[in-house]
């Protein structure tokens, strides 16, 4: 074990649109970034990927292409970040790699993240720390999410009742309150129908800023068909992804004779219901909610989060040490320090777990 206190974290969300990597310092209580950075997945890569969410011809084969094109981009990526901070590969304990999602069925006992850790250890020269989720899977969790038992230790506050939301393509959340272990779930949709619905029909990979949503009015009744989707009224723990918010099932829901304005609008609505509604019933207590991932841009979205919980008051978390798009990369950094330690996490309350374990298979360097 390489006793240093430099680790890196490489994120790739269910957003697919690239690769976020954190280079950090655990030497004290609080981690501290010495340098961040990012890369987006080129097109034809971004739209492999899509495609590999659902099945398809060919898939074993274009899916083991796809992790290796990954991963020299996470080494890419990975070394930029030693660059940036003037650190050279020895200094490196783990990096922590996520890997890219593409099907996430705990209800079958699998999650699949699509990486190459064999060649990232190779291209980077550095233990590698990957494959996170199996093994809460293989102890009966669902997997994900992941982030509560990082956010604890980072957003804790003593006095104050938070829920660290983090809006990727899915939104997920962690439960804070004094006195109590933590714990969070997948509460729905984050970006990812409104990022299949702009592509749709702009060819645009997100909406910037909700401003498309913006030009449109939420459709009432659509979206009350979209709320009455079993999964936002199953008690967790629960986990979901794009095998089940996908753009098909979305088109499922719809006449085809909506506005494509209004329905992106409804589909922000929906998010942000959904964030809240899960907030209002798990959480009643929450005083503060502090939003991370790329949603944490979208300042559409956090003006109706805010309408939907007014009892809160709702902050990204660049206000309290860690900028939004940070947060899941560091987190990895912190994970791969925990696998490496051999240390054992408690995610009973948020996974189901029936017990403690070690996440993640270690690549030496």
């Amino acid at each position: 074990l390489n006793n240093s206190p430099l680790f890196i974290g490489i994120m790739s969300g269910t957003s697919l649109d690239g690769a976020d990597a954190v280079l950090a310092d655990f030497s004290t209580q609080n981690p501290r970034v010495l340098a961040f950075t990012s890369v987006a997945y080129p097109p034809d890569l971004r739209e492999e990927l899509l495609a590999l969410n659902a099945a398809g011809g060919n898939e074993i084969e274009r899916a083991a292409l796809a992790s290796n094109r990954l991963a020299a981009i996470y080494a890419d990526v990975a070394q930029h970040a030693m660059e940036i901070a003037s650190v050279d590969r020895a200094q490196i304990a783990a990096i922590g790699c996520h890997g890219q999602t593409v099907r996430h069925r705990p209800d079958l006992g699998y999650t699949i993240q699509l990486n190459n850790p064999a060649m990232l250890a190779e291209l980077t020269g550095c233990t590698v720390a990957a494959d996170f989720r199996s093994r809460d899977i293989a102890a009966g969790g669902q997997g994900a999410p992941l982030v509560p038992a990082f956010h604890d230790g980072i957003f804790r506050a003593a006095t104050e009742a938070r829920v660290i939301v983090n809006i990727g393509g899915i939104a997920n959340l962690t439960i804070l309150e004094p006195g109590k272990p933590a714990w969070g779930f997948d509460c729905g949709p984050g970006n990812c129908l409104m990022d299949a619905w702009i592509a749709k029909h702009l060819q645009q990979s997100f909406d910037d800023n909700g401003a498309w949503a913006a030009e449109g009015g939420c459709l009432l009744p659509i979206l009350k068909k979209l709320q009455g989707t079993p999964y936002f009224r199953s008690p967790p723990p629960k986990s979901t992804g794009r095998d089940l918010f996908s753009l098909a099932w979305l088109e499922g829901q719809l006449t085809g004779h909506e506005a494509p304005t209004d329905v992106q609008a409804t589909l922000l609505a929906l998010t942000a219901w959904s964030i809240a509604d899960h907030i209002a019933r798990y959480a009643p207590t929450t005083t503060r909610i502090l939003v991370c991932g790329g949603g944490a841009q979208n300042a559409h979205l956090l003006s109706e989060l805010s309408t939907f919980s007014s009892c809160a008051a709702v902050s990204m978390t660049d206000e309290f040490g860690v900028p939004a798009q940070q947060v899941e990369a560091l987190a990895f950094a912190w994970f791969a320090k925990q696998a490496v330690e051999h240390r054992t996490l408690n995610l009973a309350a948020t996974t189901g777990a029936k017990h403690d374990c070690v996440l993640g298979a270690i690549y030496p360097a």
